[in-house]
């Protein structure tokens, strides 16, 4: 190995800085706000960060790349992230690190259960918190010795990101709405609301997930949700 060699793989190493560098990490998140605070977190951490917005996307990644880590929302457009978590925990050899996240934290148990080896609760924003939860699952060969952990920092996403998960929700609003969109659109503004910390806009987005649950007429909710999204595309954000 000669000297390029070796500098390129000393700039591989973790540092204290960067404890994740040379992990490459693959989120499978739907959420445009929630996927930058996961950029922004990977950035500061050192890893690479690939992105992957439905099971589909998720499955063609995985043909093509092995990553060190995936972090898979729960919830996603087309089928449940439990899904690709048990799919992924079941390859040999086995993603060294595999993390589920979602805005309702009832859905730890199913994620665990599915062979996830820990789970999120949006919104993830603390860095240290984002680190700990992957370096503490590395397998023992793999972690980093001699780091010690950085204060911790707190990620705010670029509110455009919201916006885009907003104009996201519109559409699927615009689209039939069966029960099965609906439960998506439910559960994806939940998530999106949680994470930008939104009260209001995650009350209206339960009260359509509840009316659901319960059989019942959701025309109110709906429409009631469907305003408050509108609302929010409206407002000027500075830039």
């Amino acid at each position: 190995m000669d000297d390029s060699e070796l500098f390129a793989a000393a700039q591989r190493l973790p540092t204290k800085r960067r404890p994740l560098l040379g992990l490459t990490i693959l989120v499978v998140e739907d959420s445009r706000f929630a996927c930058e605070a996961l950029r922004l977190l990977c950035l500061r951490s050192g890893a690479r960060i690939r992105r992957a917005d439905c099971l589909k996307s998720a499955r063609r990644h995985l043909k093509e790349y092995r990553p060190s880590v995936v972090i898979a929302d729960v919830g996603l457009p087309d089928g449940s992230g439990a899904e690709l978590i048990s799919e992924i925990s079941r390859v040999s050899p086995r993603v060294s690190v595999i993390l589920a996240i979602s805005g309702d934290e009832t859905k730890a148990a199913e994620a665990i259960e599915a062979g996830a080896d820990g789970f999120l609760a949006k919104p993830i924003t603390s860095l240290a918190a984002f680190q700990h939860a992957i370096l503490s699952r590395l397998p023992a060969d793999r972690q980093p010795a001699g780091l010690q952990e950085l204060k911790d920092e707190t990620i705010v996403p670029d509110l455009l990101a919201f916006r885009d998960d907003m104009a996201h929700a519109a559409d699927v609003l615009s689209e039939d709405q069966e029960g099965k969109t609906l439960d998506y659109l439910a559960q994806f503004v939940a998530g999106v609301a949680r994470s930008a910390g939104d009260a209001p806009l995650a009350t209206a987005a339960a009260n359509l997930a509840k009316s659901r649950i319960n059989g019942l007429p959701v025309g109110a909710e709906t429409a009631v949700l469907a305003g408050m999204v509108q609302e929010r595309l409206e407002r000027k954000i500075a830039i």
